[in-house]
């Protein structure tokens, strides 16, 4: 800045300042500040000049005035003190005061004060954001690694969002945070700094991650409904009715002022976010290929070009492999002698028809996670989890939260229902005793899962792999969940056996549900959780497809796991 440009900007302050101790009076100031300070013009050059003016025990509460100084139109929003503390601490008047804190501003006066009031109003945003990531991706929440940038632009987002106009002078905001990241962060570095202390994320090399206790705060309801009920005293409603006229009138001829004095073209509607920074591309989640960011947007083409072919001269195909509530697809390359196979899977949102006869079907029993991206995470998350504990599962190789598509290796074997099938119209007895050994293991490792307080949820043979070496695979973790119900894993399993047995003779499914509950004991499953399997509850959702006389042979066999359990141990 220039001499005359540094002299024009400081006597305007002075001039500032002059006009706020007169609106004051009496009052006592806590504190003043020029406001929306990002605008690449000088000071000088700016035609409008907003201030906020913080006061203590100012009578009318919240107030607007306009001078005209020097060819500049200065507004000032005289806030009282209580009022603009509430407003930072709780949102009081939807932030719209304590909201200018979030945007660069100049401190004229107080600048201690508003130091203080702005970490104390964006360590509430970044717990609300926690919270909102949370809710949204609870299944991932534990693995994500986020850079301070995404509560930054996060915050800003949902404020252009919330207020169209800010749009219009995005390219302003987004160019200062880009100049002044690091000045940018230095208030939200010194709230997350507060939140680990406090043990609600850790902080380490630079990523921050959500502690499991925050995680299981944020999930509990009656801990949500506490927060609420302090959020929102009854004192707060009694005293809103005497501001919020005075918002509304502040805000109006705000509002028509900036349209009068800004050239606008409302023919053509600006993309609100679209040219701003997107906030989750700082946001990670670890795969067996490294950090993916939710922000990613690879589509299968772009995937099978990057990942695969990496510049090789190589033959791809990319053929349907079936799914009804989900698109996937085997993307295959070959070359030189050589064959790779990936799995591609879109998660799509299950509504209407397709979801109506799941909820009929398994109302009372079940709940189902329809929403793709609710899936998504589930299977990213148990799927990552279940690979660090030691099970064979197919590793994720790539994930675009954006295109809602997970890519994981391909793995070569038989599913078991196939197994199954043979073994209902088989008289071999070394291959039946061989596929009766197989379930056993199946049921051991059901029982590993468990234990690690891990429901898989679709645990239908269909879900199981063989591979030629013996080994055991699980796939399919979409409606997979920590601390669910183990109990259904069982019923789903031994049923949808019973369905592939039907209608051959009920030894077959007595032999099979015997093999899997042993092995299920054997590996310190839980008696009880088979027991419930035998259950009405469950055995009337499975009714449909599996005849009567199969259901029965399962369920009698699972109420008696008692001896089986004595048995098994003796």
């Amino acid at each position: 800045m220039n001499e005359t440009n540094h002299g024009e900007t400081s006597e305007l302050n002075n001039q500032i300042l002059e006009f706020c101790r007169h609106i004051a009076g009496q009052s006592k100031i806590a504190a003043i500040a020029l406001v929306d300070t990002y605008t690449v013009k000088t000071p000088s050059e700016r035609t409008t000049q907003e201030v906020i003016m913080v006061l203590h025990n100012f009578q009318p509460r919240l107030m607007r005035y306009v001078k005209a100084v020097n060819n500049k139109t200065i507004f000032v929003f005289a806030v009282d003190q209580w009022i603009f503390e509430r407003d930072v601490d709780r949102g009081f008047l939807g932030e719209a005061i304590a909201s200018k804190l979030i945007f660069p501003y100049l401190a004229l006066y107080g600048d201690v004060y508003l130091g203080e009031k702005e970490v104390e109003l964006k360590k509430r945003l970044i717990l609300e954001l926690i919270e909102n990531l949370v809710v949204n991706f609870p299944e991932l929440a534990h693995r994500m690694q986020i850079l301070p940038q995404y509560f930054m632009c996060e915050v800003f987002s949902n404020r252009i969002r919330v207020f169209p106009l800010i749009a219009y002078d995005v390219t302003n905001l987004t160019s200062y945070l880009v100049k002044n990241e690091e000045q940018s962060l230095k208030i939200y570095n010194q709230a997350l700094k507060q939140l680990e202390a406090e043990e609600k994320i850790s902080i380490t090399n630079g990523h921050i991650t959500i502690s499991k206790k925050f995680i299981e705060q944020c999930q509990n309801p009656r801990l949500k409904l506490i927060n609420l009920s302090k959020n929102m005293p009854r004192t707060l409603f009694t005293s809103i009715f005497g501001v919020l006229p005075q918002l509304m009138n502040v805000v109006s001829q705000n509002t028509e002022v900036f349209l009068k004095t800004q050239k606008i073209s409302w023919t053509r509607q600006p993309s609100l976010t679209r040219r701003f920074i997107d906030p989750q591309k700082y946001v990670f989640f670890q795969t067996s290929e490294g950090l993916t960011s939710l922000s990613d947007k690879v589509d299968i083409k772009a995937f099978a070009q990057k990942m695969l072919l990496k510049g090789q001269n190589l033959n791809i195909e990319i053929e349907p492999a079936g799914g009804m509530l989900n698109d996937v697809y085997v993307i295959k390359t070959s070359g030189g002698g050589e064959e790779t196979k990936v799995i591609a899977k879109r998660f799509k949102d299950w509504s209407g028809f397709k979801w109506f006869p799941l909820t009929v079907w398994s109302f009372g029993a079940r709940s189902f996670a329809v929403s793709g991206q609710a899936r998504l995470s589930k299977e990213c998350a148990i799927s990552e989890f279940l690979l660090s504990e030691g099970f064979n599962v197919p590793k994720i190789l790539h994930v675009s939260n954006a295109e809602r598509i997970v890519f994981m290796e391909f793995i070569e074997g038989e599913n078991l229902s196939e197994a199954i099938k043979r073994v209902a119209s088989s008289i071999d007895a070394t291959y039946i005793e061989k596929v009766l050994g197989e379930v056993g293991r199946v049921g051991e490792i059901f029982a590993h899962v468990h234990a690690r307080d891990v429901s898989l949820g679709d645990t239908k043979p269909d879900n199981i792999l063989i591979k030629q070496d013996g080994s055991i695979f699980l796939i399919d973790f979409e409606q997979a969940a920590k601390e669910g119900d183990e109990a259904w894993d069982i019923a789903v399993f031994l049923y949808y056996c019973g369905h592939y047995l039907q209608p051959f003779s009920s030894a077959k499914a007595e032999a099979v549900t015997k093999a899997f509950i042993e092995g299920y004991l054997m590996g310190g499953g839980n008696a009880v959780n088979v027991k419930k399997a035998g259950t009405p509850k469950y055995t009337r959702v499975f009714s449909i497809f599996t005849l009567p006389p199969t259901i029965r042979v399962i369920s009698d066999i699972c109420k008696k796991t008692g001896h089986l359990e004595e048995k098994t141990h003796g």
